[in-house]
């Protein structure tokens, strides 16, 4: 069955017709249809068609049947009687689907036939008789069979009566093996089967198997009596195995002990080309016929070759080099299949299949002389036990010049992930004549068990591309019904997937074994095409090749582009441009056509647009679609479709009109090429309204400044004049931010001065210390900036400008904001714009920005301190009770806070305490200096003055301690302050009791004096130069004063007098 997809554009299917196929029935019972071939002779073409069971008499000769090939319904296939020409029975080969496998009995859920060894080797006769006991009469007798043991039914019904009646004399020995895991459950009549098997000449060979008592802990004594009643000599043909996987560890003593039945009298007595079965395989060559012989010398093979002059044999010491004299019981069946090749080197080279050699088979290329002298050149071997490698070989011509191109292999019981699919194998056939591995085709998937590879034919090209095509079959898929698989040829290769499966059920429901035999060489039924046979169970069948075309396609469109600034029609009251596409079809035959010479195709099209608006619509919509049209090799066939164009703002992308196309009737007629395209997309494009039409030259001109104030406009206002940055002119490029600024604006132009700018992009890039904000428009104007929201940690966005172009000549002002970021700080700004378009930039130098500036920023410090300061009475009696150096303590409390939003960092906070007298009398002690900040903020301890004995000294007319009378103890910290932040600063300290009693002072004002600065080239700077706060201690002092009594006498008389004189004056 051919599907064709609108959609998809390809047909599935190759080109051989399976509804209307021919099937030549025959007799099952003698294998009608094993092998097929097709043959032409005094005009009259033939189907060959072998029956190697077919009956002479009482005899089971075989025989061939010839069936006209004349074109009517029904056929007459007559008997050629060829059984009774010699009293031998030759044919072509075994059919491998049957081959090597001999009846045995285990539980049905296991296997009912397994492999033979190696070492039983069976006449070629014999063993058919087995096989068509197994698949003529088996599957019956099988669905029959209860789900138990039943030895005693398969040794007696069939076995012992069926198994032996074809073929062989009379008085041959036979042997027969039971293979079984389990008692019977038909044991009564167990000894009546053996007594008459006995009485039939039939030697008994019995094999226990016991992994089923094993695995259950069963005892199998009762088992194994029963095994060794039956063989017939329980010490000789009994054998026990613990599993079923230890089966192949007893083939080659079961192959030694009956080995004397293969014909000879006593063991290691070989057998010559007595049983050679010559004519196994046959293949004709340049000058006669070449013969295998499978069971030549103990059944290892031989090949011989029929001349004009005679028979030509090879003598055995021609194979011992490749096939050792050790491996002579494994029965290499050279000769299975024999087939040549030709090389420019050597000419023709012959081939021969071993498939049983070494268990993996084999495959000889050699020479063969007149002479009878046999050279091997090449082996090639197996990869897998029980694949049967090598029984069916494959020559193949690919280009038909005469030399082989690729030799083909089959292992069609090559096991594949838990099933028996097949392989073949492909070989590259090189000048020299050696042949290189080069891959290997295989079945479905989906199958199971299919002996893929069990026959293989090489075919003539049914394509029309110049390679031979292949056909293999797989006769045991779907349940025995049979399928083929046929393969492209192509330029040195095989295609490694099948092009077209055909299963037995697309045929007819009642095949079985179909493609257990293939055959194509020529035209069958007069319609210039090569046809196909293939061999089923009882059938032959016919399939016919059909024609092989290609569809052309072309699209043509009037105008070529889409001009959108030319509104020229008016569609739904809107005004769009109007256009037309102009569609051709045309076929051009691969392989001849047959009459009526015309094919009937089936085509659809339109624009490939997914938005819900699109940008194109067809004028007239009335019309179904898919259409069809009946068009011959010699004629075009075109049809003209309009359509329309709306005002869109997607100018880049091209509109995609596509045209598909098929068969009204997938079943009749010729086929599409499989390899062809059956749907074209053409690309309309958008005019760009420029000279030139492939790309624009654009001229884009970008131009911006920030707000950043430099040192000058900073400057500007009076109330900065006085400030550390403005006092201490610098002739650096700084730009200086101050404490409340949040936000960067900077101020953007963009011009195009050339053409149209198609797809033009800024590109915006700005330091970590920034966070993009916005963008706007700073005046209304046609052209729109789209910024696409991204993550807003990305240091890196775009924005389309105006899309899908930017026309020429036109202008834009926009504002971008950036904002300052609370988690990163920089000493620099950096913000770089850069402008892009599709087209060929005149000048790009101007196309980008780069923005970058360091910075200083203004640091908003609170710097306070205790407005509450401490003051202290120093009275004498204190130092007679007190230790020195101690009472009474003081502390000094200082504050520094972060208003601003940026941190700051290494701010440098100096104690100055001024309280060491001129004659080094140190009137206090500074212990410690404590900051509670966090991480990054640390001070050095107080510098300590080591304090001598106190001396006498007059401060009562120098009352303040500061920096031009005393000396300094100094404290310093390093500060780090995050925004918003604050520190608390701590000194601590106390009063030098024995220095305060030992000058002479009444009242003194200790100066403490705290300074915060930041260096130079710190990105900070302060309003003031070093800001600076004071704390006074007040110390007061009470003195001890004796007046003596002339000076109270004197003060009392002076007052005295003093008084009269006021009383009297007025007077």
């Amino acid at each position: 069955i051919c599907l064709f997809g609108f959609i998809s554009g390809r047909w599935t299917c190759f080109n051989i017709d399976t509804r209307h196929a021919k099937i030549i029935k025959g007799s099952k019972e003698a294998q009608f249809g094993y092998t097929v071939q097709q043959h032409e002779a005094d005009g009259q073409k033939w189907l060959l068609v072998g029956a190697p069971f077919e009956s002479s008499g009482e005899h089971q000769t075989g025989d061939v049947y010839r069936c006209p090939l004349d074109g009517k319904p029904a056929t007459n296939c007559t008997r050629l009687h060829l059984g009774i020409i010699s009293p031998w029975i030759l044919y072509n080969r075994c059919p491998l689907m049957f081959d090597d496998h001999i009846i045995l009995h285990m539980h049905l859920h296991t296997h009912l036939l397994v492999s033979a060894s190696s070492s039983l080797c069976f006449d070629p006769e014999i063993q058919y008789s087995f096989r068509r006991c197994v698949i003529a009469n088996g599957l019956q007798f099988v669905s029959n069979l209860p789900s138990t043991v039943c030895t005693c039914r398969c040794l007696c019904i069939y076995n012992r009566t069926q198994a032996f009646k074809h073929g062989g004399r009379p008085d041959a020995k036979k042997v027969m093996i039971v293979i079984t895991d389990g008692e019977s459950h038909d044991s009564p009549n167990l000894r009546k089967v053996v007594e008459e098997s006995e009485k039939d000449n039939i030697t008994l060979y019995g094999i226990a198997v016991l992994g089923y008592y094993n695995r259950r802990g069963i005892n199998p004594e009762a088992f194994l009596r029963e095994i060794k009643f039956i063989a017939t000599d329980p010490e000789e043909h009994f054998f026990s195995v613990t599993d079923e996987s230890a089966l192949k560890d007893i083939v080659d003593a079961l192959g030694e002990k009956i080995f004397s039945l293969e014909g000879t009298n006593q063991n290691g007595t070989a057998f010559g080309l007595q049983m050679s079965q010559a004519g196994f395989s046959s293949h004709i060559v340049e000058d006669g016929i070449l013969v295998g012989a499978v069971g030549a010398y103990d059944w290892n093979g031989a090949v011989l070759k029929e001349t004009h002059h005679g028979k030509v044999i090879p003598p055995k010491s021609s194979y011992m080099k490749e096939f050792p004299e050790e491996l002579k019981n494994h029965g290499a069946y050279l000769g299975y299949m024999v087939s040549s090749v030709v090389s420019a080197q050597h000419g023709q080279l012959y081939v021969a299949g071993a498939p049983r050699f070494n268990h993996t088979g084999k495959v000889v290329i050699f020479t063969l002389t007149n002479s009878g002298n046999l050279t091997i050149l090449y082996s090639l071997y197996g990869q897998q036990i029980g694949s049967y490698y090598g029984s069916e070989l494959a020559p193949i011509d690919l280009d038909d010049d005469g030399l082989t191109d690729l030799f083909l292999v089959g292992a069609p019981m090559y096991f594949y992930k838990g099933w028996e699919k097949g392989r073949v194998h492909i070989y590259t056939i090189t000048l020299q004549g050696s042949l290189i591995p080069d891959g290997t085709l295989g079945p479905s998937e989906k199958t199971h068990d299919s002996r893929f590879g069990a026959a293989m034919y090489t075919l003539p090209d049914l394509n029309g591309d110049g390679f031979s095509e292949l056909v293999v079959g797989a006769p045991l898929e779907d349940n025995h019904k049979g399928a083929i698989y046929l393969f492209y040829g192509q330029q040195n290769s095989i295609q490694p997937k099948y092009k077209q499966r055909i299963a037995a059920g697309d045929i007819s429901p009642g095949l079985r074994y179909f493609g257990r035999s293939v055959h194509g060489m020529m035209d069958v039924n007069g319609d210039e095409l090569i046809d196909l046979s293939v061999g089923a169970l009882g059938a032959a069948v016919l399939l016919w090749s059909r024609s092989v075309v290609r569809v052309g396609i072309s699209i043509h469109f009037e105008p070529s582009k889409i001009n959108v600034f030319n509104k020229d029609c008016v569609r739904g009251s809107r005004e769009v441009s109007c256009m037309l596409a102009t569609v051709c079809l045309n076929i051009t035959p691969q392989t001849p056509i047959t009459d009526p010479k015309t094919v009937a195709l089936r085509y659809s099209f339109g624009f490939e647009e997914s938005r819900y608006f699109p940008r194109a619509v067809l004028d007239s919509t009335e019309e179904p679609q898919p259409r069809d049209v009946t068009l011959r090799p010699d004629s075009d066939y075109c049809q003209q479709v309009y359509f329309h164009v709306h005002e869109v703002t997607d100018y880049t992308r091209p509109l995609i009109f596509s045209v598909t196309v098929g068969l009204q009737n997938a079943d009749e007629g010729p086929v599409l090429d499989d390899g062809w395209p059956t749907s074209l997309q053409s690309e309309l494009p958008f005019w760009n309204g420029c000279d030139n039409d492939d790309q624009c030259i654009p001229n884009l001109v970008l131009q911006s400044t920030s707000d950043l104030l430099d040192r000058r406009q900073f400057c500007g206002r009076r109330e900065r004049s006085s400030w550390p940055p403005c006092v201490h002119q610098r002739t650096s490029g700084e730009r200086l931010v101050e404490a409340s600024r949040r936000k960067v604006l900077v101020e953007a132009r963009l011009e195009n001065r050339g053409e149209n700018a198609y797809g033009t992009i800024l590109h915006i890039t700005h330091s970590p210390n920034l966070q993009f904000s916005s963008l706007v428009l700073k005046a209304p104007s046609d052209i729109a900036i789209e910024c696409p929201n991204s993550d807003d940690m990305s240091l890196y966005r775009t924005c389309n400008i105006s899309a899908p172009f930017m026309r020429s000549f036109a202008q834009v002002y926009f504002r971008l904001e950036f904002e300052f970021s609370r988690s990163v700080f920089l000493n620099y700004v950096q913000i770089t714009l850069r402008v892009s378009s599709e087209g060929e930039e005149m000048s790009p130098e101007d196309n980008i920005n780069d923005i970058y500036h360091n910075l200083k920023y203004e640091a908003d410090i609170l710097f306070t301190r205790d407005s509450s300061p401490s003051r202290f009475e120093i009275k004498p009696e204190l130092g007679q009770s007190l230790p020195v150096g101690t009472r009474p303590p003081f502390n000094l409390s200082y504050q520094i806070q972060n208003l601003g939003m940026f941190p700051v960092s290494e701010l440098l906070f100096t104690l100055n305490v001024f309280a060491v007298t001129r004659n080094a009398n140190a009137l206090l002690r500074l212990s410690d200096l404590d900051i509670d900040q966090t991480a990054g903020s640390h001070c050095n301890a107080p510098r300590v003055i080591t304090a001598g004995s106190s001396s006498q000294e007059d401060l009562s007319l120098n009352p303040h301690m500061n920096a031009s009378t005393s000396d300094t103890l100094l404290a310093q910290c390093i500060i780090n302050l995050f925004p918003q932040g604050d520190v608390s600063i701590t000194a601590t300290g106390w009063l030098n009791l024995h220095s305060l009693l030992a000058v002479k002072l009444k009242r003194l004002d200790l100066v403490m004096t705290a300074v915060v600065e930041l260096s130079p080239s710190s990105p900070m700077f302060l309003h003031e130069e070093r800001p600076m706060r004071h704390i006074i201690l007040e110390i007061r002092k009470e003195e001890d004063y004796r007046i003596p009594i002339w000076v109270i006498v004197g003060s009392t008389l002076g007052g005295l007098q003093l008084l009269a004189l006021l009383v009297l004056l007025p007077s």
